[in-house]
């Protein structure tokens, strides 16, 4: 059985990002996206300065500076291998997103990382968290999975995502 992450949290936070599972690498380094060809950290560096370039500790803060907590959808899975689509759904079990807001009374939006985490959301998550204020919006995969969009048109869509949700990004 596999098991998440803690979130990255901040009381000032307006915008939660959310994956499915971390991957095998991130598993193993114990870091949000830790495989060296996922685009999150180089995406979050030209958009609020939290690039790979920075040491793990100082992306975590920037995310917070800029309003951005992040986490995934499951605690735990069944999974062979990195790719969500090896998630075994009968195996999922949802992260505790009751309490989450609660905490975080200031969360009005949720991008979710890719198909999978926003399915998992609205699959096990929606319905009992009735939350209907809060703004969902799927974004382009990270992930080298992904390989068929290029990185300009992921960048650009979180781009726009985080705009919309408030976020102080840079522009292009």
């Amino acid at each position: 059985m596999l098991h998440s992450f803690a979130p990255i949290q901040s009381p000032r936070a307006r915008v939660l990002i959310l994956g499915s599972m971390p991957g095998a690498a991130s598993l193993a380094a114990a870091r949000y996206y830790a495989h060296p060809q996922n685009r999150f950290w180089p995406i979050m560096g030209a958009l609020i300065g939290a690039g790979p370039e920075l040491e793990y500790p100082q992306r975590i803060e920037a995310l917070r500076a800029a309003g951005i907590a992040l986490w995934d959808v499951l605690a735990q899975c069944e999974r062979e291998g990195s790719l969500d689509s090896a998630i075994r759904d009968d195996t999922a079990v949802a992260n505790d997103f009751a309490g989450f807001f609660a905490d975080h009374p200031h969360v009005a939006t949720v991008l979710f990382n890719g198909a999978k985490a926003e399915a998992s959301f609205r699959r096990f998550v929606l319905k009992p968290l009735a939350r209907p204020d809060l703004t969902l919006l799927r974004l382009p995969s990270t992930s080298p999975a992904n390989a068929s969009q290029r990185y300009e048109a992921k960048l650009s869509a979180w781009r726009e995502a985080l705009r919309a949700a408030g976020v102080a990004v840079r522009e292009a």
